[in-house]
């Protein structure tokens, strides 16, 4: 039983580290991805007939980081800011 108990631990503390690898990644990722050279010389083609394409990378860009900003509050947040306690 005690060895069951200690697997367990082990197996969670490689999860939270491969979410924590992961998460990261994704920070690194979306960091890299928010400099878009390669949309800076031309307006065309039009998405949707209307918008530039630089304009709709840019809103997929901000779902996409709001997505990982929730991602992030839901699996990393510091446990002990909801304590409770006024300083």
């Amino acid at each position: 039983m005690a060895a069951r108990r200690r697997d367990s631990r082990r197996n969670t503390r490689l999860v939270s580290s491969i979410v924590r690898l992961g998460l990261a990644l994704a920070i690194a990722a979306v960091y890299a991805l928010h400099q878009d050279v390669w949309l800076w010389r031309d307006a065309r083609p039009l998405v949707f007939g209307f918008l530039p394409i630089g304009l709709a990378y840019h809103a997929a860009y901000c779902l996409a980081v709001a997505l990982l900003l929730w991602v992030l509050t839901r699996l990393a947040w510091p446990s002990h800011l909801d304590d409770g306690e006024a300083h």
